[in-house]
């Protein structure tokens, strides 16, 4: 065996060690922040050259990171970005956070994750430590990372390190930085679940030791399951309370009072985000391919799949009692984020909702403070639009706001004040001085 260990252990210790983020994200770009606000010189490598162009010109294209931090970041001389894979070989530690998405018949997608672990083997040198941070199934990073490492003839614990830290970026959350989360960290050997330590140690509030990358990539799973079934549960009594007549948002804020044995979710339009649409979807595949089924999880996401269609049909009810129909009238989707005060829209909501709405012959419009043009999304089919300023005049010309995501930065006594007909999956007109508007909770 090599003293490549060694060598890697004093450079992490000293900091000396240059730290290479592959996929400059949402996940990626904090935790860039995390280690270059440390002292650690950094590269971030992504295959999108206009990433790249926007962080050497010193802006930001992730709202809650500033133009003036990637500028800190440029000043300090640790830092640079580049579409060049071929300078893989000149970080220390590689850590991957590329997107793991699901494919049409909802199985894991792991193409970027492959197509980027060869990049990385092409290049793979002695003395390196590889991190995959990307969401995905147990058994991922030994059975498929590892055999396409080894490819370079290099040997993992005696030549190279292989770990597994999964991300828990909270976008928009400022309690919760990628700084200041505790990492879980697995590596394929004891001393690569130490060296990765070692690493993350210098830059988060604190590394959980586990006893494998499998048990690491299962906790990560577990957590985002855990929301996506709570979220269910909620989403079905909405529909039952709405029925009766009951309020969920207040039955839920009501719950919460107990000190102890209950955390409180919301309702809402469906799911959103990188994580809990997608990866209980990972479980269920695993499950099969093991020859069993995950019940539970599947009905969650059932529940949780149908709540788009469940607010077309409100929104359908809300306007019929105005003696109108969906097709031809004019509707407003407040917020296309996937949550509250961020420019993500990832798996968002408001996409099926738009695209249904669409279908149905709705004149459509929407308005995100966040998002100021709809982007192009890989599962839909929708139309180049531009947020719609949200003045008085707007609102009055509407036959109904749909609100999607419930953004602190809009003006809600305003749509109160102007709309016709409001349906709320957020309740985010709770509390608001009511105006004209009928407000219907969806």
């Amino acid at each position: 065996m090599s003293n490549v260990p060694n060598q890697l252990n004093e450079r992490v210790a000293n900091k000396q060690a240059v730290v290479g983020v592959i996929g400059l994200g949402y996940v990626g770009l904090p935790l860039l922040d995390a280690f270059l606000e440390v002292g650690f010189r950094c590269i971030g490598f992504d295959v999108d050259q206009p990433k790249i162009d926007s962080l050497a010109a010193g802006k930001s294209y992730i709202r809650h990171i500033p133009d003036s931090q990637i500028k800190a970041w440029q000043d300090s001389g640790r830092f640079e970005a580049t579409s060049d894979m071929e300078r893989l070989a000149e970080a220390d530690a590689i850590l991957i956070c590329v997107p793991t998405p699901l494919t049409a018949s909802r199985d894991p997608d792991l193409r970027f994750v492959e197509a980027t672990t060869e990049a990385v083997s092409k290049t793979l040198r002695c003395g390196q430590l590889v991190v995959l941070e990307s969401t995905t199934y147990p058994t991922t990073t030994r059975d498929i990372v590892l055999p396409i490492l080894e490819k370079s003839g290099l040997k993992v614990g005696s030549d190279f390190h292989l770990a597994y830290s999964p991300e828990r970026e909270d976008p928009g959350n400022a309690d919760y930085s990628a700084k200041g989360i505790p990492k879980i960290v697995g590596g394929i050997t004891g001393e690569c679940s130490r060296l990765a330590g070692q690493l993350y140690d210098h830059a988060v509030a604190a590394v959980i030791p586990v006893g494998s990358c499998e048990v690491a990539e299962a906790a990560k799973i577990l957590e985002n399951v855990y929301r996506a079934v709570n979220i269910a549960l909620v989403n079905e009594l909405k529909v039952l309370f709405d029925r009766i007549d009951i309020d969920v948002w207040e039955v839920v804020d009501a719950a919460k009072t107990k000190p102890f044995g209950f955390q409180a979710f919301y309702p809402g339009p469906g799911l959103g985000g990188h994580c809990i649409p997608i990866d209980p979807f990972y479980l269920s595949w695993l499950a099969r391919r093991s020859g069993l089924s995950t019940r539970f999880i599947e009905l969650a996401g059932e529940v949780n799949h149908s709540m788009p269609s469940y607010v077309i049909e409100r929104l359908m009810k809300a306007l019929n009692d105005d003696g109108k129909p969906i097709k031809g009238s004019a509707i407003c989707v407040l917020g296309v984020a996937y949550k509250k005060n961020v420019d993500d829209p990832r798996e968002s909501p408001s996409f099926v909702l738009i695209e249904e709405l669409l279908q149905l012959g709705a004149n459509l419009t929407y308005h995100d403070p966040y998002v100021p043009t709809l982007p192009s999304m890989r599962h839909h089919d929708l139309p180049s639009m531009n947020s719609s300023p949200l003045t008085g005049d707007f609102l009055s010309s509407l036959d109904a706001v749909l609100i999607a995501t419930d953004h602190d930065d809009v003006a809600y006594d305003l749509v109160a004040e102007h709309a016709h007909l409001i349906v709320d999956t957020r309740n985010a007109m709770s509390g608001i001085a009511k105006g004209r508007a009928r407000i219907v909770k969806a």
